[in-house]
């Protein structure tokens, strides 16, 4: 058994479990990709899963489904993936371990 990919903080684990439970009945989980954009050059991008695409890893951790696009796996290897809820907003956070760099309003990165 390889490594996964990401890990899954508690509170993430809980705020997916909450949305996946408002989510369509045909949802299987959530999906986690890059693209490009953002002033650093890579922004992460997540959406609901209907179904599991070729070459996507699967990653299931505290009772939850994340499914890594085939694209994004390279850039996310190692990273932690939290929710932070603070006064104003509320976001998941990635703790990628493979970033040189992040743009300063904290929406896009580099590798």
């Amino acid at each position: 058994m390889s490594e996964q990919v990401i890990k899954l903080s508690e509170n993430a684990a809980n705020r997916i479990k909450q949305i996946m439970s408002h989510a369509d009945k045909t949802t299987i989980g959530v999906r986690v990709g890059v693209k490009s954009g953002g002033c650093a050059g890579l922004s992460y991008i997540m959406e609901y899963a209907k179904e599991v695409k070729p070459n996507e890893e699967v990653v299931e951790d505290k009772g939850v489904k994340v499914l890594i696009d085939p694209k994004a796996i390279m850039y996310l290897l190692g990273t932690e993936m939290d929710y932070k809820k603070e006064e104003f907003s509320s976001q998941f956070v990635f703790k990628n371990p493979n970033e040189t760099e992040r743009c300063g309003c904290g929406e896009s990165f580099k590798v």
